[in-house]
């Protein structure tokens, strides 16, 4: 990878951003209902509705509210939330950082076991390790999130068997072991998903690569199994498994809204959800920007991830 490479990418990211930020803003502006009349409630009079439109700005043209808004985000001022009366910057800061725990943790999990499951089912291919792993990656692709939420709950959560909490959230910094009990049940909904994904993606990758010339050339050089996996098959077939986890990402943002709602899990999905039925403009519009900016910068970081695993790609 060529830094102009990257420049082009931190390029192509910033328009896809510019068009992200266009798109947002207008698909809040055209959400069915008024802002103020939402704030002041249907009893409003035309006199304090026009206030409040002054107020909030909502009298300006739209190109004005859209410039103003943007130059505010690239000062990191997001405005102040209408219902909740604090900055935007904060109320969407708490919530970042705890789907950040959430979504990070799921997929440091999926990673650690999908991987593994992927190569063992490649190196054991037509063996029962591989149906079972097969089956598994099947049932887990074909329940959605709600429906493992369900079992996970039913199985582990409930009062007969109350291993870990239905719902609820424990800051790290308040306890560690609390954080870990409320944190497991939704990091496993959302990794069981994406597990099945990744283990199928390594799994065809891995197969490929040890059908390949080199890898057969390595075998008959005579060096030992473990450095034929590990040295030349292995990395060859991470480089594609690694585009699809960053493929990945975005489900993984998208589903965090469903399981956030159901454990109770007060993040970005949670707070974008009360948004909504709030019509809280300035709050739906910085949470969608930065589940954009995690998904570009995600991507960038996968394609730094290929290029140090395949040559081909660094030295193109």
């Amino acid at each position: 990878m060529t830094l102009a490479y990257l420049l082009r990418r931190l390029g192509a990211i910033a328009i896809v951003l510019a068009i992200v930020t266009l798109a947002v803003f207008s698909i809040t502006m055209v959400l069915p209902g008024n802002a103020a009349l939402m704030i002041l409630g249907e009893h409003a009079t035309a006199d304090s509705l026009a206030a409040m439109e002054r107020q909030l700005g909502l009298d300006r043209p739209v190109w004005v509210q859209y410039g103003a808004w943007v130059w505010g985000v690239l000062h990191g001022d997001f405005g102040m939330s209408l219902r909740l009366s604090l900055p935007v910057a904060q109320v969407v800061g708490d919530a970042f950082w705890n789907s950040a725990w959430l979504a990070l943790i799921a997929l440091a999990g999926v990673t650690i076991i999908a991987i593994p499951l992927g190569v063992l089912a490649a190196l054991k291919r037509g063996s029962a390790w591989d149906l079972g792993i097969g089956l598994l990656s099947y049932v887990g692709t074909a329940m959605p999130e709600f429906v493992t939420a369900t079992l996970l709950l039913i199985l582990l959560a409930s009062p007969e068997w109350p291993l870990f909490p239905a719902g609820g959230f424990v800051a790290p910094s308040e306890s560690l072991a609390g954080f870990l009990r409320h944190v497991t049940l939704p990091a496993a909904t959302l990794g069981l998903i994406l597990m099945a994904h990744i283990s199928r993606q390594v799994r065809s990758e891995m197969s490929e690569v040890l059908a390949s010339d080199h890898v057969r050339a390595a075998r008959l050089k005579g060096l030992r199994a473990r450095r034929v996996i590990w040295r030349h098959a292995l990395p060859n077939a991470m480089a594609p498994a690694v585009a699809v986890i960053s493929l990945d990402i975005g489900y993984l943002l998208g589903g965090i809204i469903v399981v956030e709602e159901i454990f109770a899990w007060p993040g970005m999905g949670r707070t974008l959800i009360y948004a909504l039925q709030n019509r809280d403009l300035p709050v739906i519009q910085a949470i969608t920007l930065t589940l954009a900016v995690v998904y570009a910068l995600s991507n960038l970081l996968s394609d730094i991830v290929i290029a140090w695993l395949d040559p081909r790609v660094r030295h193109a």
